[in-house]
């Protein structure tokens, strides 16, 4: 059975730095596109960050500069690099996958980690 479990979350100040993982397990041929998405009180799930298996990035205007997407292909394990956090990035990120096994490509989402930010 594949699962996402996400990694990292925590309580920060102001101007502090966390570091997020997302490590797929389960029997799986590859990890497709990653995505990291938040989701604050009140608000919809919004979409931080993506990186594709090739490499290539992209970010939320509100995260660029700040946030780094990167992944691990050999650990099946993708990270979002917070620096700079803003007390707005309160929320609970979730990070998901398009994973190949089976012969088709598979949408997995994670548990979600929460990410506080203090003022």
């Amino acid at each position: 059975q594949v699962q996402l479990v996400e990694s990292g979350g925590g309580l920060v100040q102001a101007g502090g730095s966390l570091r997020l993982s997302c490590a797929v397990s389960g029997s799986i041929f590859s990890i497709n596109v990653m995505r990291w998405y938040r989701q604050a009180p009140g608000n919809q799930r919004e979409l931080v960050a993506t990186i594709t298996s090739g490499g290539s990035t992209n970010y939320a205007d509100s995260v660029k500069g700040r946030f780094t997407i990167s992944r691990d292909n050999a650990k099946n394990t993708g990270y979002l690099q917070m620096n700079s956090l803003k007390p707005e990035d309160t929320a609970v990120y979730y990070c998901k996958a398009v994973v190949r096994y089976d012969g088709s490509d598979w949408s997995h989402w994670g548990q979600g980690t929460q990410v506080t930010v203090s003022s």
